[in-house]
C-alpha cells in the first residue's frame, strides 16, 4: 500500500517532456540555460585532480561552513557558529526534508502557503503530521487573517518562501510584523524559511528571517548554492538553525546522505572568494526587464516580479481554458512550455495564471516571445 497515493508525475516533468516531444522552447523548469562561470568550472577541474574524493565531515567542509557563516553576517548582520549552526545539504530539498522530519511529530500541524513548491507537503505526510494549506491573497501576499484563524496550539511549523516561487513576490516589513505577532501567541511554532532565491531580488532586497531578532531563534533557513550560482544540477545547499534544532536536523541528515559531494564543496569554498553574490540581483533584473519588454507585444498581462527568476502572466484576456489545458496548448500550437499555477495549490485553484522562467539566454527569450506574440 502506497504511503503517498496522491503523488503522480510532477507538472515540471510533464511540461519538460512535452517540450522535448514538440520541440518547444522550455521556459517551464526553473534552471538556467546559460554557461556556468568558467572560474567555477576551472576550480572543479583543479580539485578533481587532488585526493579529496572521500567522505567529508557529515556537516560539511569546515572552511566552507566558515565561509557561509561569514556570508550570513555580511548579508544579514547575523553571527552564526559554523560548527554548530550550519549544515551543507544535498540541495535545498534535502534540507527541507531533513528539517521537517527532524522537528515535526505525528499529528502536529504544518502551515503551507499556496501556491507552494511541491517539496513541502510530502515530508509532512511521511511524519504522519497534518499539512494545512492556506491560499495567499489574490495579489499573492499572505492572508494574515486566514493564517491567524488556522494557527492553533497544535501548529508545529509554518513554511514561508521568500522570495516566492512561483510568483516572484517578496514579503514586506508588515508581513514579518504580523508573523511575529502570531508567534508571540504560539511560542512552540517553528518557522521554516525557504530563501533559495535570497540573492535574486530587484528593486527591493528581500527581508530574511536572519534580519529579524525575534525570528532568529525561532527559524530554520534554507539556502541554495544551486540557485545562487546557476548550478542546479550540483544539488548543493545549506541550512542555518540554532544549535539545539541543528542537532536534531543533523541526526536525520546523516542517515539520508551522511555527507555531500566533496569536490563540489572544495570548489565552492574557493569560488566564494571570487564572486560577489550581491551582484546576482542586477544580473537577473536585466533578464527580467528584457523579458518583460518582449512580453509587452503579447496579449499576456504580467504581474509584479520582485524576486526569483520567474514571471507570472495572466491569460484572462486570451482564453477561458483551465491552466493545464492552456499550457499544453501553448506547447503544441505555439512551441513554448510554461508551468500552470494550479498544481501549486492543494485544491488546484484556477487563477488563469502561468509561470515563465526567464533564467535563459537572451536569444532563447526572444524566440519564445516571438512565438507568444502569435497568440
Amino acid at each position: 500500500m502506497s504511503k503517498l497515493p496522491h503523488i503522480t508525475t510532477s507538472i515540471f516533468s510533464i511540461m519538460s517532456q512535452m517540450a522535448n516531444e514538440y520541440g518547444a522552447i522550455n521556459l517551464s523548469q526553473g534552471f538556467p540555460n546559460f554557461p556556468v562561470d568558467e572560474r567555477l568550472k576551472n576550480l572543479v577541474a583543479k580539485w578533481t585532480k587532488n585526493e579529496i574524493h572521500q567522505y567529508l565531515p557529515m556537516a560539511g567542509f569546515p572552511p566552507l561552513l566558515e565561509k557561509i557563516a561569514n556570508l550570513t553576517y555580511a548579508s544579514y548582520g547575523r553571527k552564526v557558529n559554523p560548527s554548530s549552526e550550519v549544515l551543507i545539504t544535498a540541495g535545498a530539498t534535502e534540507g527541507i526534508f531533513a528539517t521537517i522530519q527532524a522537528l515535526v511529530n505525528k499529528n502536529e500541524e504544518v502551515i503551507i502557503l499556496d501556491p507552494s513548491y511541491d517539496c513541502y507537503e510530502t515530508p509532512i505526510l511521511l511524519c504522519n503530521a497534518i499539512p494545512k494549506r492556506i491560499p495567499l491573497n489574490d495579489d499573492f501576499k499572505p492572508n494574515w487573517e486566514l493564517i491567524g484563524d488556522t494557527m492553533n496550539a497544535n501548529t508545529r511549523m509554518i513554511i514561508i518562501n521568500n522570495p516566492h516561487n512561483p510568483t516572484g513576490r517578496i514579503w514586506s516589513e508588515n508581513d514579518f510584523l504580523q508573523l511575529e505577532k502570531l508567534l508571540d501567541l504560539y511560542p512552540n511554532v517553528i518557522v521554516l524559511s525557504d530563501e533559495v532565491y535570497e540573492y535574486i531580488t530587484f528593486e527591493n532586497r528581500h527581508i530574511s528571517v536572519h534580519h529579524r531578532e525575534k525570528l532568529r531563534d525561532r527559524s530554520v533557513s534554507i539556502s541554495s548554492f544551486g540557485k545562487s550560482f546557476h548550478i542546479t544540477g550540483w544539488k548543493i545547499g545549506y541550512v542555518v538553525a540554532s544549535e539545539d534544532w541543528m542537532k536534531e536536523i543533523k541526526k536525520v541528515h546523516q542517515f539520508l546522505v551522511f555527507s555531500v559531494n566533496s569536490v563540489a564543496q572544495y570548489a565552492l569554498n574557493d569560488y566564494m572568494d571570487l564572486v560577489q553574490v550581491a551582484d546576482l540581483g542586477k544580473f537577473y533584473q536585466n533578464k527580467r526587464d528584457f523579458f518583460r519588454e518582449l512580453m509587452t507585444k503579447t496579449p499576456f498581462e504580467l504581474l509584479p516580479c520582485e524576486g526569483s527568476y520567474f514571471q507570472i502572466a495572466s491569460y484572462k484576456g486570451i482564453s477561458f481554458e483551465n491552466d493545464i489545458d492552456f499550457t499544453k496548448r501553448l506547447v503544441k500550437e505555439f512551441g513554448v512550455a510554461a508551468i500552470p499555477l494550479s498544481p501549486f495549490y492543494a485544491n488546484s485553484n484556477q487563477t488563469q495564471c502561468i509561470r515563465f522562467c526567464f533564467a535563459k539566454e537572451e536569444e532563447t527569450l526572444k524566440k519564445a516571445a516571438e512565438r507568444l506574440q502569435k497568440l
